[in-house]
Order: structure tokens, then C-alpha cells, then sequence
């Protein structure tokens, strides 16, 4: 599927955070080193004031102030801030951010093209018609460029998460002269295949059942009934007679978004759906079923009740992404 400007900015974003994840450590920018036992942030040394307090280098109050300062409001705002924006916005850290998604969705993608299923667990395969109109049909050459690609990302996952815990450049030297301790290497062979195994056999099932991140937003975003959530405008609907089902079909967690908010309780935000859609009406501007929607429609979507005239608004299409449409 050709990207839509709001996929091709999704992508940057994704495409940036990732690069984030991965140069965090190198640059102190945010990572635990076990061998010093305390944590870097933005290029310093971000410590709790234990130690000092134990050789008499400060009060008791001050390392109470410490740990309040250093530990627990922080957390807050990280946490705090999280459940925030899922609250209003959904998970749109998972669909926008997350570099576990963002694999997922590079993996789906590869799948699709060598089997016509984004999903081994998928029961039949997905049409060859996209939603911009081009023919893509299964080339089974492919499956090998989609085994080298979990396989290359879990290794780059495996070694970011060893450098989040170890001085970096250390465990760069290491690996590049051969000379990886027997803890080191073991964590990178166990971490390369666990996340080997779920790129290939798991993925939208592990952010779907297994990720306490997503668990979390869901149950902030779905706490709100006028949050932002994809609408299905059902006088539209009519336009869906001449569709193959394309927003089910691109959708990564294999949700059907034309339906309640419940049942759609672990969606990224993701608006693959939403472009799709787009696409797919092109001659129809302006007039696609779906979209995204908040405050009275979005109460409609969660609740299943209709639109009630005043205060609706329809919002976030791929050429303005937030403009209200109407009071």
C-alpha cells in the first residue's frame, strides 16, 4: 500500500524513535549501569544520594529530598504523562513510537509479500488488490528475506536492551573483537532467539496479550468515552459495497475497525485503516467511512448509540490531522 501523508509521517516518526532506542545508551541519554549501580540520564550521572548518606556526605533529609526529586517524580511524569495520552489519545505511543511495533509492522508487511498473510496464525490469505489499486500477489522467494529480517532485528533488539544494562562501547569492543564475556554472550544468544521466535510466531499476539505497556494505555483509553478513537460513519456505508474489506485488512493487530471501541480495545491508532480507506474512495473526497473521531462520536463508537447532532466532531484525516469538521 502506497503511504498516505499521514503513514509517511507515522513512519518518520517511528523511523526516529527507533533510531532513539537504539543510540540512547551510547549516548548516556537515558540507560542503568549495572557496573556502576546507578542510572545516566541526558549525560549524567543520576543517583539517589545512598551512598553519600551512608559515608556521612549528607543528611538524611537531603537523600529523602534525593529520592523524591530523582526517583519518584520522575516516574511520575514518565508514567503520569503515559496513562495521560492514552487516556485521551489511545495508545498512540504503541502505533506511533513503540520500536517493537514498528518491527511488527516491518515483519507483517514482509510476511504478507512471501505468503499473502501478514500472519502464520492468519486462516486465508489476505486479497491481492490493495488499497491503491496495484495487484500484489505472494512470492514465496521471499520468505528468506523475512527470516534475516527477525532475525537481524532481534539481534539489534537483543543487543540495544545489553547496553542499556552495560557500559556500551564496551559490549561494541567486545563484540567486534570476538572477546564477549560468557554472561554477555549468553544474553545475546537467549535475548537474539526469544525475540526471534516471537518476530516470526507472535508479534500483534504479544501486544495484543503480553505487553503490560499496551495493557495499561488500553484500559486509560478505553476509562474515556469521548477519546480518540477510528469512527465508522455508517451513512456512508454504502461506499463499503465496492471495497474488499481494506481496513480489516491492513490493520496489524488484526482488528475490525469498523465496529464498537470494546472490541477494538487494543488499537495502536495507528489509521492504516483510515488511509486505506482514503485510498479506496479516492472518488469519493471526503466522503470515506471512516475516520478519526472524538468527544460526542466517539461517545457513539463506545457506546453504540447515535450521533446526537450537537457537539459532534469528526477529526484527523491525512491532509489535516486534527481540525474540527463541526460543533
Amino acid at each position: 500500500m502506497a503511504r498516505t501523508k499521514l503513514q509517511h509521517r507515522r513512519f518518520w516518526f517511528q523511523g526516529g524513535f527507533f533510531l532513539l532506542f537504539i543510540l540512547a545508551p551510547p549516548l548516556d541519554l537515558l540507560r542503568y549501569d549495572l557496573t556502576q549501580g546507578h542510572f545516566f540520564f541526558l549525560g549524567m550521572n543520576w543517583t539517589l544520594g545512598i551512598d553519600a548518606l551512608i559515608n556521612g556526605e549528607i543528611s538524611a533529609l537531603h537523600a529523602a529530598l534525593n529520592i523524591i526529586l530523582r526517583g519518584f517524580v520522575p516516574l511520575a511524569l514518565v508514567v503520569g504523562g503515559l496513562i495521560w495520552t492514552a487516556w485521551r489519545f489511545g495508545r498512540l505511543y504503541c502505533g506511533w513510537l513503540c520500536p517493537h511495533f514498528s518491527v511488527v509492522e516491518m515483519i507483517n508487511k514482509l510476511m504478507q509479500r512471501a505468503s499473502g498473510k501478514p500472519s502464520i496464525w492468519e486462516k486465508n490469505p489476505l486479497p491481492e488488490l490493495q488499497p491503491d489499486g496495484r495487484i500484489m500477489a505472494p512470492d514465496k522467494r521471499l520468505w528468506p528475506v523475512t527470516w534475516l529480517a527477525a532475525l537481524f532485528f532481534a539481534f539489534v533488539w537483543a543487543l540495544s536492551l545489553l547496553t542499556y544494562l552495560l557500559p556500551p562501547f564496551e559490549i561494541y569492543s567486545n563484540l567486534i573483537h570476538g572477546t564477549l564475556t560468557g554472561n554477555q554472550f549468553r544474553f545475546l544468544a537467549v535475548g537474539t532467539g526469544l525475540l526471534f521466535i516471537e518476530f516470526m510466531f507472535a508479534r500483534h499476539l504479544f501486544c495484543r496479550f503480553g505487553c503490560a505497556v499496551g495493557l495499561f494505555q488500553s484500559l486509560a483509553w478505553m476509562a474515556n468515552n469521548k477519546a480518540l478513537v477510528v469512527g465508522f460513519n455508517k451513512n456512508q456505508a454504502r461506499l463499503c459495497s465496492s471495497c474488499n474489506n481494506a481496513c480489516d485488512n491492513v490493520c496489524p493487530m488484526r482488528l475490525k475497525p469498523r465496529t464498537l471501541k470494546r472490541k477494538m480495545f487494543t488499537c495502536t491508532e495507528c489509521a492504516q485503516c483510515i488511509s486505506a480507506c482514503e485510498q479506496v474512495q479516492l472518488n469519493h473526497p471526503g466522503k470515506a467511512p471512516l475516520s478519526w473521531v472524538t468527544d460526542a462520536e466517539a461517545v457513539s463508537v463506545a457506546t453504540g448509540r447515535p450521533v446526537t447532532p450537537t457537539n459532534s466532531k469528526r477529526v484527523c484525516d491525512s491532509s489535516s490531522p486534527c481540525q474540527e469538521a463541526g460543533s
